[in-house]
C-alpha cells in the first residue's frame, strides 16, 4: 500500500499537471518525438485553445486531438502494468493503422479494459520474432530509448560468402547513412553450410533495418531475420507464430528495472475518449 506521502504526491501531479506531450505517450498515442511533431502542426487544443510546445495539462483538461475529444484523468496503474509477448509472423506491419491495408500486429491483440497497446519497439513487415506490446507508455519509452542500451538478438541467413574480415568490420563498426553501427556480438552458426549462413548477431541500437543495412554495407543479402530476443525475454521454442502470451510478474519486473523504472508503476495521467454528452460541454469552455 502507499503511504499518506505518496498519495498527495500523486494528488499534486495530477493537479499541477504533465507536458503534453507526456500525457499522450503516456496513452500509447506514439513516441514522445511523434507526438511533438503533432503540437507542432496545430493538431492539438488544450480547454479549447492551441497546445504549444511545452504546455501541461492537468486532471479533467478537455483535449481535442485530430478533431477528437477526449479528457485527461488520473491512471492508477500500480498493479495494472502488462507486457505482452507477440510472435510476429511475416506479411504484418508493425503501425497502428496501415493506408494500403495490410494486417497490422493489432489486428490480433486482445481487447484492454482501458488504454492501448504500445509496441515496444517495430519489426519490419518482412522480419518476424519476439514483438513485446505493452499498457505502460512509459515502460515502452524507457526500453526503447538509446541510453537503456537494450540489447536485441537475432537470427539471421546470409546469401553469399562472409568472410573473417566482413565479420570483423561488422564488429568494429561500418559508416551508415545515418551514422556508425556495428554488431555487439556475432556468431555464426556451426550446422549452416553452403551459400546460406546463419549467424546469431546482438544490437543495442533500435535504429530502422540495422541489423539489414548492416549486412547489406558488404554487399550481403538477408534472405530471414527472426527476432528471438528483446531485453531479458527470450522467444520460447513453443510459441506458434501468431501466437501471444502475457509476462509473468517476475519477467515484467525484470524489464522494469532494465527501463529504469520501479518495478511497480507510478500515478500518472492519461486520456480517455470523452462522452458524447460531454463534448457540448467542453466546446463552451472556448
Amino acid at each position: 500500500m502507499y503511504g499518506t506521502t505518496a498519495i498527495a504526491a500523486s494528488l499534486i501531479r495530477c493537479l499541477m499537471g504533465e507536458r503534453l506531450q507526456k500525457i499522450l505517450a503516456n496513452t500509447g498515442f506514439g513516441s514522445r518525438r511523434e507526438l511533438e511533431g503533432w503540437i507542432s502542426e496545430g493538431l492539438i487544443k488544450i480547454n479549447g485553445k492551441q497546445a504549444k510546445l511545452g504546455d501541461r495539462a492537468a486532471l479533467n483538461d478537455d483535449l481535442v486531438i485530430k478533431g477528437r475529444f477526449y479528457r485527461v484523468v488520473a491512471d492508477d496503474q500500480r498493479d495494472a502494468r502488462k507486457v505482452l509477448m507477440y510472435h510476429k509472423p511475416l506479411g504484418e506491419i508493425t503501425t497502428r493503422d496501415d493506408p494500403e491495408g495490410r494486417r497490422t500486429v493489432f489486428d490480433r491483440l486482445p481487447r484492454l479494459p482501458q488504454g492501448r497497446w504500445i509496441s515496444i519497439g517495430r519489426l519490419d513487415i518482412n522480419t518476424l520474432g519476439l514483438l513485446l506490446l505493452t499498457n505502460d507508455g512509459q515502460l515502452a519509452n524507457g526500453l526503447m530509448h538509446p541510453s537503456s542500451q537494450i540489447e536485441r538478438e537475432y537470427a539471421v541467413r546470409v546469401n553469399g560468402r562472409v568472410s573473417p574480415e566482413i565479420l570483423e568490420r561488422l564488429r568494429n563498426g561500418v559508416e551508415l547513412e545515418d551514422g556508425l553501427a556495428s554488431f555487439d556480438r556475432i556468431k555464426a552458426d556451426d550446422t549452416s553450410e553452403g551459400s546460406n549462413l546463419w549467424f546469431r548477431v546482438t544490437v543495442k541500437q533500435g535504429r530502422n533495418r540495422i541489423v539489414r543495412r548492416l549486412w547489406e554495407s558488404q554487399d550481403l543479402q538477408v534472405s530471414r531475420l527472426i527476432r528471438t530476443r528483446y531485453g531479458s525475454v527470450n522467444l520460447p521454442k513453443w510459441l506458434s507464430r501468431g501466437k501471444m502470451e502475457m509476462l509473468d510478474g517476475a519477467s515484467v519486473e525484470n524489464l522494469a528495472k532494465l527501463a529504469g523504472l520501479d518495478s511497480r508503476p507510478t500515478d500518472h495521467l492519461r486520456i480517455v475518449p470523452m462522452h458524447p454528452r460531454h463534448k457540448r460541454k467542453a466546446k463552451r469552455k472556448r
